[in-house]
């Protein structure tokens, strides 16, 4: 056994993990020479950089065209709840991030060597360029919200097609795209370490262990998000079912530790499922129905990362948001949500897409990365805690909550189909 672990070596969560800390030691050691290491990084962030546009766009497309939009009222109130609560936590990322400020006192690039914002000017242009005139040129120049408004349109349509034509093959040809390219990605994340390695010593090269600061506020900022969606979700989320919110957080347990320590809400998905149905009361066909979903859409504890980590990015290089950028910021956060990268350092592709669509520099990547492991346990113990709350709300809209369950005055059993 012993050897066997050996052969397997260190995950890349711990490669990572190491190429963080050895740049950040090597850079403040090293001083300005460490610059001279930033160009590998660059080769890294562009390696990425050339996945991005296909692997979002046939994500979004496959969720969109697997949606089962057939369930009438189920749905309807499925989706209102996920919109409530992602809005929410976007806004709520929103103030954190103004507040806490995490990107303050630490420059990755300067200003002045950025060019304009991709998003900038009054609302009838950003509308108007939301709708590309030619999509092969919205993908080879960047504009991923032309791109996701595209990808959107053709999920719809691909999901119609199939189900009204029973021809799958589009479908799968897509899907196969998406997962050529995570295959690419996962190659390319091999040597995320290194290229972590050389931009963080570069960072650290001009500003010293103080860009540990930044790291530990972005951190702070998720925990502290988190805390008040606890406060503000249970006692709501009880108060419209008509439960003890006292019993939440130990039926909330199991699967809790689980977030934390995966930091995998597909793999937290048939325990959240099961403790949905045997521990809240939960009806099986609601929980069948929105289990799977709300693990792909209700992602309320990612969309405020998202938020933050663009407000990181614009603080950390001096550039200021506008009320217009910042509106973009939560709706280009909202919109990511649509399509769940699953692949090792899929955050990755997130915060690239996210730099690239506002024109904002990906030199602070690197930092994010480097403590995503850490902001993956927060984001995935919202996700997953939140997605039980929207099953009860719609469990009890529907009428089949059974609170005899919840109170534990009644057991039921969850056989997997």
């Amino acid at each position: 056994m012993a050897e066997a672990k050996a052969k397997k070596g260190l995950s890349l969560t711990t490669m990572i993990l190491i190429g963080t800390i050895g740049g950040i030691v090597f850079g403040s050691l090293v001083g300005p020479w460490a610059s001279n290491l930033k160009f590998i990084g660059d080769i890294f962030i562009r390696l990425i950089q050339m996945s991005v546009v296909l692997l979002v766009m046939t994500a979004v497309m496959t969720a969109i065209a697997k949606m089962d939009i057939g369930a009438g009222k189920m749905a309807f109130h499925t989706f209102k709840w996920i919109l409530g609560f992602t809005i929410f936590s976007a806004f709520l990322g929103l103030g954190l991030g103004l507040v806490i400020r995490p990107g303050a006192g630490i420059t990755v690039a300067a200003a002045e060597d950025i060019g304009p914002l991709a998003i900038t000017g009054s609302i009838q242009e950003a509308l108007l360029g939301f709708v590309p005139v030619n999509i092969i040129g919205a993908m080879s120049t960047g504009d991923m919200v032309a791109c996701i408004l595209f990808s959107i349109f053709f999920g719809v349509a691909m999901g119609a097609y199939a189900r009204t034509s029973g021809k799958t093959v589009i479908l799968e040809a897509v899907e196969s795209i998406n997962g050529i390219i995570m295959n690419i990605v996962k190659a390319v994340m091999k040597i995320a370490p290194i290229g972590i390695f050389c931009l963080l010593a570069n960072v650290a090269g001009d500003t010293g262990f103080a860009v540990i600061i930044p790291m530990v506020k972005f951190l702070g900022a998720l925990l502290i998000g988190n805390i008040i969606q606890f406060l503000v979700y249970f006692p709501m989320a009880a108060a419209i079912c008509k439960v003890n919110p006292l019993k939440m957080p130990q039926k909330f347990a199991k699967m809790s530790i689980m977030a934390v320590t995966t930091t995998s809400s597909a793999i937290c998905l048939p325990t959240k499922m099961e403790d949905t149905v045997v521990k809240f009361g939960v009806s099986r066909r609601v929980t069948d129905f929105t289990g799977p979903i709300t693990m792909s859409m209700n992602s309320n504890g990612a969309v405020m990362c998202y938020v933050i980590a663009i407000l990181f990015m614009s603080q950390s290089t001096g550039i200021a948001l506008d009320p217009f950028q910042l509106g973009m910021a939560i709706l280009l956060s909202i919109m990511m949500c649509m399509g769940t990268i699953v692949v090792p350092g899929g955050m990755v592709i997130t915060y690239t897409f996210l730099a690239t669509s506002m024109g904002l520099p990906l030199e602070s990547i690197a930092i994010l990365i480097g403590i995503d492991w850490f902001a993956g346990m927060f984001r995935t113990l919202m996700n997953v805690d939140a997605d039980v709350l929207v099953s009860m709300l719609v469990s009890n809209k529907l009428g089949d909550l059974d609170r005899d369950v919840y109170n534990g005055l009644k057991t039921v059993e969850y056989v997997q189909s």
